[in-house]
């Protein structure tokens, strides 16, 4: 039976339950009336008015203010992109809020409008300094130095050395740590992925993911806070897709890591990029051409108009290909424009713009603005609908080269496509000079490859596939394997290589356009007639030199 002491606390608590809840009700009514009253003062100082407790603040864009400051003028700065910046105060008109805005707009080059907020929006937005780590001002690169990278690169020989120190480095470090090993192992993705009962770790190497192994979720939450600082990305919003980067310099190199956040079924998880600042130096010779096809490429690209498309899915090295051929036309007494969605690598001398589609800039609208540019040459991130290849097409015939890209399996499969957008036949073939389709091989370790015996399948495969080439003796042709070593990491695989498929346009194909319902095979017929080389087959002349495998080349080609 319950005590006369613990009968009173019952009666007391039922009594200040709805007391709470009336106390709680009144709050609301009071914050309401509050924001009323800012946004009202607001429209009679002639400031625009926002209510920071609704609205996602950027850590970078708070870092611009030290907290003491800001507790001081009661401003904080709440939004920062590219170059414009958003500062929020409670007295707006105040002379020391106005010498903070000129102050940020000196020192960091930005435009800096003013806000009215009212106190417990201020409230709240200073509440944020204590939930960021540590906020720095923000400056080039980031906190990852060079000197972390090596340290960790020298624990990391192989990819079972990652899995044995994952859990032990700290939250701090374990960001350095993945990407060091990203790095040693020429890693292009490290993907982070939430699943049910933990967070898995892997590296695409060569194309391939390789698991790594797991952490648990409550640290990656907190290792999920750090890349986001480091990207720049809104540490309170979880449920929807984030795109941030930063850089990383080194002695030697500059490498951009590309950061995409997405929400999943069990929590957040991440994709970081990583852009090594040495591709986009690559030349015509690294490509992995033949040479007649090499001596093709270089003769259309000299040409002032036309097209230039590259052809294969995401992935299959377009853009690599792309960028060696802006490396050797960019010289000082060409102008050359880029639409690029995004921008993954920064060529000097070259003017490269970002379409941002949710802008209304698109490939379509950014081309047309480009050709008001004068523009010699103009690539083009990617023709994915009518208004932007007829643009393309027009640019082509009107005094420009216009190099692209396009989503097709192969090189012939480009013309169909194209006329499904309803490229006139005449125009486009008028427009059209070379079509290059690719794929990425792995090339055989040099350390462990060695020859190996084809099965019957594989050669009787092989040997259709090769019959009608004159650059190879099947007699005497050697094939190649690799076991895995330690250099390779036991994948047997080091680096990958191109394989293509190069289609110039003759008089056979043109005569072939005005085709009612033109097919792939259809063009791919008159092409093989004239000593067309697919990729497939391409490929194989690859492994003959022992260059890749032809597992690998079956695997890429299907």
């Amino acid at each position: 039976m319950p005590s006369i002491e613990d009968l009173l606390k019952k009666e007391k608590s039922e009594e200040e339950a709805p007391s709470a809840k009336l106390k709680s009700t009144l709050s609301d009514i009071e914050i309401k009336r509050k924001e009323k009253e800012a946004r009202a003062q607001a429209g009679i100082l002639g400031f625009p008015y926002i209510d920071l407790s609704k609205f996602p603040i950027v850590q970078d864009a708070i870092a611009l203010v030290p907290k003491s400051e800001a507790e001081k003028l009661h401003a904080v700065c709440f939004f920062l992109q590219k170059k414009q910046a958003r500062l929020a105060a409670i007295n707006p008109e105040d002379k020391e809020v106005e010498n903070l805005k000129k102050k940020i707009e000196a020192d960091n080059g930005y435009q800096v409008k003013i806000y009215k907020i009212s106190s417990f929006s201020f409230s709240k937005a200073l509440k944020f300094y204590d939930t960021l780590p540590k906020i720095k001002k923000p400056k080039s690169g980031v906190e990852i130095t060079e000197k972390a990278l090596e340290n960790f690169k020298s624990q990391i020989k192989e990819l079972k050395d990652i899995q044995n120190l994952i859990k032990k480095v700290s939250v701090t470090d374990f960001v350095t740590f993945i990407i060091a090993g990203g790095i040693n192992f020429n890693a292009s993705d490290i993907h982070v992925e939430a699943e049910e009962k933990n967070i898995k770790i892997r590296y695409r190497i060569d194309g391939v993911l390789n698991d790594l192994g797991s952490i648990q979720k409550d640290f990656w939450l907190k290792a999920l806070s750090r890349i986001k600082l480091l990207a720049g990305l809104k540490l309170n919003v979880q449920t929807k897709p984030q795109d941030g980067r930063f850089t990383i310099f080194l002695k030697n190199e500059k490498i951009d890591v590309r950061v995409s956040t997405l929400s999943a079924a069990f929590g957040e998880g991440v994709v970081m990029r990583l852009l090594m600042s040495s591709a986009i130096g690559l030349k015509f010779k690294d490509l992995g051409l033949r040479p007649e096809d090499l001596k093709i490429l270089k003769t259309q690209i000299k040409k002032t108009t036309g097209m230039i498309l590259t052809t294969g899915p995401t992935g299959s090295g377009k853009t690599t290909t792309l960028y060696a051929v802006l490396n050797q036309l960019n010289t000082p007494d060409k102008k050359i424009i880029t639409l690029e969605d995004p921008i993954e690598y920064e060529l000097e001398g070259i003017n490269q713009s970002q379409v941002v589609p949710e802008k209304g800039y698109t490939f379509a609208s950014g081309l047309r603005s480009v050709l008001r540019q004068d523009p010699d040459i103009v690539m083009v991130g990617e023709i994915r609908d009518k208004e932007t290849a007829g643009t393309a097409i027009d640019a082509a015939l009107t005094g420009h080269l216009v190099l692209s890209t396009l989503h097709t399996n192969n090189a012939p499969a480009a013309i169909p496509r194209l006329l499904s957008l309803d490229a006139k036949p005449n125009l486009l073939g008028s427009a059209l000079n070379l079509i290059i389709a690719q794929r990425l091989v792995r090339r055989l370790c040099p350390d462990c490859k060695q020859e190996a015996k084809l099965d019957a399948k594989t050669g009787a495969k092989v040997n259709k596939l090769l019959s009608s080439i004159p650059q190879i003796n099947l007699n005497t042709a050697k094939f190649y394997t690799a076991k895995g070593c330690p250099k390779c990491s036991g994948f047997g695989y080091l680096g990958r290589i191109a394989i293509f498929e190069i289609l110039l346009i003759d008089k056979e194909i043109l005569d072939i356009l005005p085709k009612q319902n033109l097919t792939e095979k259809e063009v791919l017929d008159i092409a093989l007639k004239k000593g067309f080389i697919t990729m497939a087959q391409e490929g194989l002349l690859k492994a003959a030199d022992g260059v890749t495998s032809t597992e690998e080349v079956f695997r890429v080609t299907s």
